[in-house]
């Protein structure tokens, strides 16, 4: 991976970590609210699983392979 690779994932994941952040403060915002609208929620949710998943899949890149 060169370094201009690396400095481009490392932002891409900082933006995404950014996101999931928002979302946690959404979700939590909607979950407080009086009328709270279930499918907005899911979706929500379901959006913040995915960036999870998208995080662990670059932070994954920056490990080494180790053959065990």
């Amino acid at each position: 991976m060169t370094e201009e690779e690396e400095q481009s994932l490392r932002a891409k994941l900082v933006q995404l970590a950014e996101e999931h952040r928002d979302l946690d403060v959404a979700i939590l915002a909607l979950n407080a609210s009086v009328i709270a609208d279930q499918l907005q929620l899911t979706r929500l949710k379901k959006r913040k699983l995915q960036l999870k998943d998208q995080i662990a899949q670059i932070e994954d890149s920056f490990l080494p392979d180790i053959i065990a």
